[in-house]
């Protein structure tokens, strides 16, 4: 399918950017409970997104199924609930390292999958192996309050191959491993290739992106240890089911 053919995805009442959201939410087991919530993370980006593509254009269909994706990724404990994914064929792909199989993804979580690398850990921004789920979620979830919204720049091809150009930003409003936040947008850029079958759901992912461009906005703020004796009132409190990359 070329960019002028349409595809089509559902969205769920309740979330214009997230189908799967709240079908079958009674029988889905969910990581808190219930269906998170993205209000505010979907004010961020509307208010800071470049670009606004036509209703049921390819780039608006391939922004809101990598929104999905994330979200049950995020969200959902149990890959027999996800819709956005074919899981016996799933193998999510990060700057050319190896594969990491559906089960592994949803083991480790989606920072951990996107952030490890294999630098010597003095010179590591983040240490994925040593960081849980759970863990991992809570650290950008404390620098990115509001959340770390996604958007989609570019589509350069249509399914079953689709390769597209994009941008995650937030605003650095929350402590990062000790440094104080500084209040700054945070943003980087990025490609993927998401191999999909003919429900549009995803059988294999690949990124590939600059972790330092992220990495040098949280790394700005002054340690907080040498902070501690300033006022530190505006700092925003953090909301407790928010994903800073509910994108």
């Amino acid at each position: 399918m070329d960019s002028k053919e349409k595809a089509s995805i559902p969205v769920a009442e309740g979330d214009k950017y997230r189908s799967f959201l709240y079908d079958e939410a009674e029988t889905t087991e969910w990581r808190h409970g219930g269906p998170p919530t993205y209000d505010s993370v979907n004010q961020l980006f509307e208010e800071g997104r470049t670009k606004e593509w036509p209703k049921d254009s390819l780039e608006e269909i391939v922004q809101n199924a990598i929104k999905s994706w994330e979200m049950e990724l995020s969200h959902k404990i149990r890959l027999q609930d996800f819709k956005t994914i074919n899981p016996q064929k799933f193998k999510l792909f990060v700057n050319g390292r190896e594969g990491l199989s559906a089960e592994e993804t949803l083991r480790i979580g989606s920072y951990n999958a996107l952030l490890k690398n294999s630098l010597p850990k003095e010179f590591q921004y983040y240490k994925a192996e040593e960081e849980s789920f759970e863990s991992s979620h809570e650290v950008f979830r404390s620098a990115f309050p509001r959340g770390f919204a996604w958007e989609v720049l570019s589509v350069y091809s249509g399914p079953p191959v689709i390769a597209y150009k994009f941008r995650h930003w937030g605003f650095f409003e929350g402590p990062y491993k000790g440094h104080a936040p500084t209040g700054e947008k945070v943003e980087f850029y990025g490609l993927g290739v998401l191999k999909v079958d003919e429900s549009l759901r995803a059988e294999e992912v690949e990124v590939y992106y600059e972790p330092a461009e992220l990495f040098v906005g949280l790394l700005k703020g002054q340690s907080i240890s040498e902070s501690k004796s300033q006022d530190d009132t505006t700092r925003i409190p953090t909301p407790t089911h928010a994903c800073p990359f509910s994108n």
